[in-house]
């Protein structure tokens, strides 16, 4: 009996649902507090993205506590909470393989704001000004 083959976009489309899966997740956990750690607890984390591997077995999750206070520490509290965290999307998610989970910081805030400082700078100003 043949395997049942897909195409390169619809295995995409597999990685993407199966990362947003894992954000909402992860979301959801930290929204309940139900990591039993007291750093998790006291903070707003919101977990930005979660980008899977195109064969489902690891997961890098980008999160940013609330306001970028205590970065740090939430990241390590979050590294120090993984086998809890790979535990629950593994239950969860009912795949053949639970993905390894890693957390890293989101960035993308940080480059909005240099790029939102850049375009305000007077000289950049000046030159849009005078395309126009």
């Amino acid at each position: 009996m043949a395997r049942n083959q897909s195409s390169p976009e619809q295995q995409s489309v597999r990685v993407l649902k199966v990362g947003e899966r894992v954000r909402h997740i992860l979301s959801e956990l930290l929204a309940r507090g139900e990591a039993h750690d007291d750093v998790l607890r006291a903070h707003h984390i919101s977990v930005t993205e979660v980008r899977m591997t195109p064969d489902l077995r690891n997961a890098k999750a980008y999160v940013k506590p609330l306001l970028g206070k205590d970065e740090a520490e939430v990241l390590k509290a979050l590294r120090t909470n993984t086998a809890f965290f790979q535990k629950e999307v593994a239950q969860r998610l009912g795949l053949k393989f639970a993905p390894k989970l890693s957390f890293q910081p989101d960035e993308s805030f940080d480059e909005a704001d240099r790029i939102e400082r850049l375009l305000s700078d007077p000289k950049v100003t000046r030159d849009l000004d005078e395309e126009e």
